[in-house]
């Protein structure tokens, strides 16, 4: 079963858009986009950004594998 973890290879600032580019098999930027056009579309992507930085666990070594 596929879980949502925060990404620490496709990291720029916590992980969020590589972590979900990982879980929908999707190049991260497409993400980063939306979350820049959330953000000027009325700010809310800077706020899914900050919940999901806090809530989504960051992927360990362990499991990697």
């Amino acid at each position: 079963m596929k879980k949502l973890y925060r990404s620490t290879n496709y990291r720029q600032i916590a992980g969020v858009c590589g972590g979900l580019g990982e879980y929908f098999n999707i190049d991260p930027i497409i993400f980063r986009m939306l979350f820049v056009a959330l953000l000027f579309g009325g700010g809310s992507g800077i706020l899914i950004y900050i919940i999901m930085w806090i809530f989504v666990p960051v992927k360990s070594v362990e499991k990697e594998q």
